[in-house]
């Protein structure tokens, strides 16, 4: 049976005929394989993944992240003498990059589950570099707009896209460690900005400022990557270029445990209302919101770091920590829950508190006392582990391709919509210690624990409910017609797990918590 055509004529569940369609690209490549999956073979092949895929995300998550604090760096680099932006513009810029996100967001992600993932994101990168260089050309508040407007357009598509990728090639005990490892390149991001905004600093040419040579030379790079993503990076284990047929089989039987499937190219109404109905999904969605408020910091680190009365060359390079403590605290976070089942929620909520440890210091402390003014203002971006905990853990608990991306959707709207709002918490007339904005941000981080503790009470509770049901077994024996090498007609079986059924549809379905 393994070496079957992969044309399908129909499906059959329960004596009616489904369109082939319907179900998971997972399910066309293995119905009629058997394949041999030791723990052994499936562990060489995740490390084989790993070696194509990680570095890959890595290294888009961190020009991605280059990109968006530019315009943080810019500022010390001239930016605002060159284009004649007053405070509340800048602000408003980070603003225009978050209203593109959200206009688009529904539409990026509908086009990732239409088109190959890793072309869409390609092209995405493409713009996406093309317009950071444009930054450099800007002479005034209305071009940077526009770039701004732009790069907030492309960039729905990545982390969505990566999402989609790490449910395609991981099992749910792996994705929250990969979804770390890509992320925590925001961290490292602020460590290279702040060595490339500290090289261009010392770059004296005439009629070209210091922050357009930053912005051309972010762009350049971000093309380079965007070069290596069109032929490099996959767009399903079903068609990794890096994986053999036998190897892309047994890659898509390794996360069957999931029950989440590979991916289904058809979008499906009634899994986008569920998604709307379910109350999980909006609980995700409000903490994306206020968990995007204390993320303004980052926009305004090296204003706040410049108040405490550090100068610009030292501002720059301390901003490093600020990266360093982004990388230990997301590595560590991923490697307790790893290591600890069912713990995402709990430890969560728990890299949230730093971040208020660091507020009341920021608040409380001497205005004279900069050191410790310092490392509150580090410590309070602690609470980036939580948001990546977040990510993972609405990945691992949405099944259903088009249930998936609407989530995605819905999460990434809302985290937009936070970073909408934030940036005009720090007016003027705050300055310079800015209680208002670190009272605000603060009660978001409460907001935030509560949130978390919700989502952990009702999914337990999905689960003891399930768990006390009779088990349903609705979809045990569904069959697609097949042809054979010979071009005959046979009848093979096809996994639950490949169905794309919705976690409310599949109930052997098991939440994480």
């Amino acid at each position: 049976m393994a070496n079957m055509s992969s044309s399908f004529d129909d499906i059959k569940l329960g004596g009616v005929s489904v369109d082939y369609k319907d179900v998971d690209t997972g399910a066309q490549l293995v119905a009629g394989t058997s394949p041999v999956l030791d723990e052994i073979e499936a562990l060489r092949i995740r490390r084989k993944i790993d070696r194509h895929l990680i570095p890959l995300m890595s290294l888009l998550y961190l020009v991605q992240f280059m990109d968006k604090a530019t315009l943080g760096s810019s500022v010390l680099l001239g930016l605002r003498e060159s284009t004649h932006i007053d405070t509340s513009q800048y602000n408003l810029l980070g603003t225009v990059f978050y209203i593109g996100y959200l206009a688009f967001e529904y539409p990026q992600s509908l086009a990732l589950q239409r088109f190959p993932v890793g072309k869409w994101i390609s092209f995405n990168v493409v713009v996406w570099a093309i317009v950071v260089c444009c930054h450099a050309a800007c002479t005034n508040f209305q071009g940077l707009v526009v770039c701004r407007l732009i790069l907030g357009l492309c960039e729905g598509s990545i982390t969505a896209g990566f999402l989609l990728v790490s449910s395609m090639f991981y099992t749910r005990k792996e994705q929250t460690s990969r979804i770390g490892y890509w992320f925590l390149m925001n961290g490292t991001a602020q460590i290279v900005t702040g060595f490339v905004s500290f090289g261009s600093l010392h770059i004296v040419t005439k009629g070209f400022a210091p922050w357009q040579w930053l912005m051309i030379i972010t762009g350049l790079v971000t093309l380079i990557t965007a070069a290596l993503y069109y032929f490099y990076f996959p767009d399903s284990p079903t068609s990794a270029w890096f994986l053999t047929l036998e190897e892309r089989i047994k890659a898509v039987e390794r996360i069957k445990e999931n029950q989440t499937g590979i991916e289904n190219k058809r979008f499906k109404r009634e899994q986008m209302m569920e998604a709307l109905t379910d109350p999980k999904t909006w609980l995700f969605a409000m903490f994306a919101a206020v968990n995007s408020v204390p993320g303004s910091i980052t926009a305004q680190r090296q204003i706040i770091v410049a108040s405490f009365g550090f100068s610009n060359l030292q501002t720059t390079l301390l901003g490093c920590v600020d990266g360093v403590v982004d990388i230990v605290t997301i590595l560590t976070s991923v490697a307790i829950v790893s290591r600890i089942p069912n713990s995402l929620g709990y430890v969560g909520m728990a890299y949230i508190i730093p971040n208020l440890v660091g507020i009341f210091l920021v608040n409380f402390l001497p205005w004279k006392d900069k050191v410790g003014l310092l490392f509150g203002q580090w410590i309070a971006g602690a609470g980036t582990a939580g948001f990546v905990l977040g990510l993972s853990w609405v990945n691992q608990t949405t099944a259903g391709h088009t249930k998936k991306v609407t989530v995605n959707a819905i999460l990434l709207s809302s985290y937009c919509v936070g970073n909408i709002a934030s940036p005009f918490m720090w007016l003027a007339k705050f300055k310079p210690r800015n209680h208002i904005p670190w009272v605000v941000i603060g009660c978001c981080n409460l907001i935030g624990i509560a949130l978390l503790l919700s989502v952990r009470v009702l999914l337990a509770s999905r689960n003891r409910r399930r768990n006390a049901e009779t088990r349903d077994s609705t979809y045990d024996n569904v069959y697609i017609t097949k042809l054979d090498a010979e071009g005959k007609p046979v009848e093979v079986r096809i996994d639950k797990a490949f169905l794309d059924l919705t976690d409310i549809q599949n109930r052997d379905f098991r939440y994480v918590l």
